[in-house]
């Protein structure tokens, strides 16, 4: 009989994509306090497989699964490629639902309050602006009213002052910070893998360690290192698995001759 899980929490990667269902991965720590004798339980990495007919039925986006509580139940399994399933376990999803979030609602609650205090103060501050002109005398009243009939009023030309100006001028993009030691910047489509490092599972613990370091900072902790004329990886494969995760565009390099 097949083993039933269930798990809750948010996404702790990105979503990914296939043909006929997306991926998300997840974890969960154990028990603060182990029977007397044993060691404690440490977290487990998952990736969860969903339908996409499924997964598009909850409303959840590629952004908003990184901050919604989700409940998933499911059964386990081991046969999806490590590229697929970068967890310690995969779970193929039967059923998944977006939890309610307790404060979400009381934020919203508050802000709702909030906008009718303010709704209302504007109110009262129109009401008291139109009693006030209601008490100005009739000469200036006319006045007033002559300066909005008359067309050719030429308002005068403002001036932009050099800091206007250079706040207007579009801003240069910035180039993105690398790791120390980055000795270039080469496209992650171009590496080529070894088939001995194909073969091998780095540790998950320390992998997704290096996935929170590219969510903190935009870029990996240390360079990749490769051949310069084939371009072959010869260091760095787990940095490679979570460049391949987090979907860069570019990844940094040091050459081996260099190293």
């Amino acid at each position: 009989m097949p083993h039933k899980m269930t798990l809750t929490g948010s996404a702790t990667g990105p979503l990914r994509e296939y043909d006929r269902y997306v991926a998300f991965d997840m974890r969960e720590k154990g028990s603060p306090s182990a029977p007397k004798g044993l060691k404690k339980s440490t977290f487990i990495s998952y990736t969860v497989f969903v339908a996409k007919k499924a997964f598009n039925k909850t409303g959840l986006t590629k952004k908003s699964i990184m901050h919604e509580k989700i409940l998933v139940q499911g059964e386990p399994t081991l046969d999806i490629p490590i590229d697929e399933c970068p967890g310690e376990i995969g779970i193929i999803c039967f059923q998944i639902t977006v939890l309610p979030n307790k404060n979400d609602k009381e934020a919203n609650e508050s802000k709702d309050k909030k906008e009718a205090k303010q709704e209302a103060s504007k109110a009262q501050q129109e009401v008291a602006a139109t009693k006030q002109e209601e008490k100005q005398d009739p000469v200036s009243q006319s006045i007033a009213k002559e300066e909005k009939k008359d067309p050719k009023t030429v308002q005068p030309e403002v001036k932009k002052t050099p800091v206007q100006e250079q706040k207007a001028a579009p801003q240069k993009k910035q180039q993105p910070i690398q790791p120390k030691g980055t000795k270039d910047v080469v496209s992650f489509d171009d590496i080529i893998v070894p088939e001995a490092f194909l073969k091998t599972r780095p540790n998950p613990v320390k992998t997704e360690e290096v996935i929170e370091f590219v969510k903190r900072t935009g870029h990996l902790d240390k360079p990749l290192t490769i051949e310069k004329e084939t371009k072959v990886l010869k260091d760095g494969y787990r940095r490679y698995i979570v460049a391949k995760t987090m979907k860069m565009d570019n990844v940094p390099v040091v050459y081996d001759y260099q190293k």
